[in-house]
């Protein structure tokens, strides 16, 4: 188990991106509505679970995960400080930025990881971005005009995205992509691109249409919001290049962990004995990461896809 200080530039261009997912969680095509049917039960996927709990956190999330099966996340220590981490060949990494709160978020194929930080003296809405290069070096987000930036996802090519928000959590946030040609963001209300596939012709993400909180789908373009029937709240995490996109939702029983598959089904994420489950990553394979709540513990997972 090694530590990382992470000490770097910053971003005077700011490399963009993000939005608070402790407050968005339940840490979250054209009004879509999906159909969890037999015939889709039968042809899904299943997973296998492992646990992921660092060993010196009274709890751990797991945030993103890559083609190798890289996972970053956060976890926090007995004294209330939280710390990112990269656990990599089952061994974990801690990464801080120094004097700050910090929370790794993803990691692209190459091994390059997007976060948040917080200063101790700062307000607890405030997040900052930073992207660590898989050589070490280190680069502070800042989205242009506006106080908080939460770089969630990075895409093979260095594309950021995530949402940027002011002095609160969700009335002020929107969805931005920062690529090479700059900063854009989405005019939804409360809304936080989460991630793309590589070619970025799909982007998915959260938002608040109205009392609700819906996952939303970019195609080509194209703004379409969804929820998982039967839910009174879902947010799109993630997508694989594939296009299948994973997330979490809420219904009568509590929150669930769901990835839609290619077929259009939606299969339910549990980690087995959990009285809640969240899911925030899935990788090229399929495989998928979050966290979990059991005997009023939190720690992140691994779950493995079988068929």
């Amino acid at each position: 188990m090694r530590r990382l200080l992470l000490c770097g530039m910053a971003g005077a261009a700011a490399l963009l991106a993000g939005c608070g997912a402790e407050q968005i969680q339940g840490p979250s095509f054209a009004a879509r509505e999906v159909r969890l049917d037999d015939a889709a039960a039968q042809s899904a996927p299943t997973y296998s679970y492992e646990r992921i709990a660092h060993p010196n956190a009274t709890a751990t999330t797991a945030w993103g995960i890559n083609a190798s099966g890289d996972v970053v996340g956060d976890y926090v220590d007995a004294g209330g400080g939280r710390h990112g981490f990269l656990l990599h060949s089952g061994a974990f990494t801690t990464l801080d930025i120094a004097g700050a709160l910090t929370s790794a978020r993803g990691i692209s194929p190459g091994g390059d990881i997007v976060g948040i930080y917080r200063r101790a003296s700062e307000p607890a809405v405030n997040a900052h971005g930073f992207l660590l290069s898989r050589q070490g070096d280190t680069t502070f987000i800042d989205f242009p005009g506006h106080t908080n930036t939460i770089p969630q996802r990075i895409l093979p090519d260095g594309t950021l995205l995530g949402c940027r928000h002011d002095n609160d959590t969700m009335g002020s946030m929107r969805g931005v992509v920062f690529d090479g040609g700059g900063p854009s963001e989405i005019t939804e209300f409360a809304s936080m691109n989460n991630g793309a596939t590589p070619d970025r012709r799909l982007i998915v993400g959260l938002w608040t249409n109205g009392p609700r909180g819906e996952g939303y789908t970019i195609a080509d373009g194209v703004f379409a919001t969804f929820v998982v029937p039967g839910s009174d709240f879902t947010a799109a995490w993630d997508v694989n290049p594939a296009g299948e996109t994973a997330g979490v939702q809420h219904n009568g029983t509590g929150f669930h962990g769901f990835v839609q598959t290619l077929d259009g089904g939606y299969v339910s994420i549990d980690f087995p004995g959990a009285t809640a489950t969240r899911v925030f990553g899935i990788n090229a394979r399929g495989d998928v990461v979050g966290s979990y709540v059991l005997g009023g513990q939190t720690n992140g997972f691994f779950a493995r896809r079988g068929r």
